[in-house]
């Protein structure tokens, strides 16, 4: 089962760029499908100035993903009141969970995805939680990269032919255990003292 989720995340991976630069959505602005909004909303009483300015703080945010970007800049072309409304109230949340399967899915086709990544990336495409998934991206997959770092650098210490600079920056990065310091040794410390 596991190994056919990996076998389809690669093709997913290498499709879905592919797919997305194929369909008609690409070519032409599309204005997102939706309802008109409710009364008793939580938008009551905001301006359409207001609506603009909420829309436009999701592209600002980095977590933004194609989709959300897409559907917020048609909005803001072209989007009525009751539009935008129902927009960020509903369509908001199911844009950005589109985004976020992306990303996972993105995570587990990449070959540097190391053992506690791709495991928590199963364990979330088999709830399919749009929530879970958003809480993983924004603090989960930083503390299980930091695991799988950890274990790269045990990796690179167990060598007995490094050299004693390297041993030394690794020593250090792991005494540091923030997930930021093992990151940087990994992309970038360990280049800069050799091998």
């Amino acid at each position: 089962m596991r190994s056919t989720r990996v076998i389809l995340a690669v093709a997913a991976g290498a499709l879905v760029p592919a797919l997305l630069l194929a369909t008609p959505s690409m070519a032409a602005p599309v204005a997102p499908a939706v309802a008109v909004a409710t009364a008793g909303s939580s938008c009551d009483g905001m301006s359409a100035d207001d609506l603009r300015v909420a829309i436009a703080r999701t592209l600002a945010d980095p977590d933004s993903g194609k989709r959300v970007i897409e559907e917020a800049n048609a909005l803001l072309d072209s989007g009525t009141v009751e539009e935008m409304c129902t927009w960020l109230e509903t369509g908001y949340p199911l844009a950005q969970g589109e985004d976020d399967r992306v990303a996972i899915a993105r995570l587990l086709a990449d070959p540097d995805s190391g053992k506690r990544v791709r495991a928590e990336v199963n364990q979330l495409l088999d709830a399919n939680d749009s929530q879970q998934i958003r809480a993983w991206l924004e603090t989960g997959y930083r503390l299980a990269q930091a695991e799988d770092d950890r274990v790269a650098i045990a990796r690179i210490l167990a060598d007995p032919g490094i050299s004693d600079a390297l041993r030394a920056a690794a020593g250090s990065a792991l005494d540091d255990n923030s997930p930021e310091a093992l990151r940087h040794f990994l992309e970038v410390g360990r280049y800069e003292v050799g091998q």
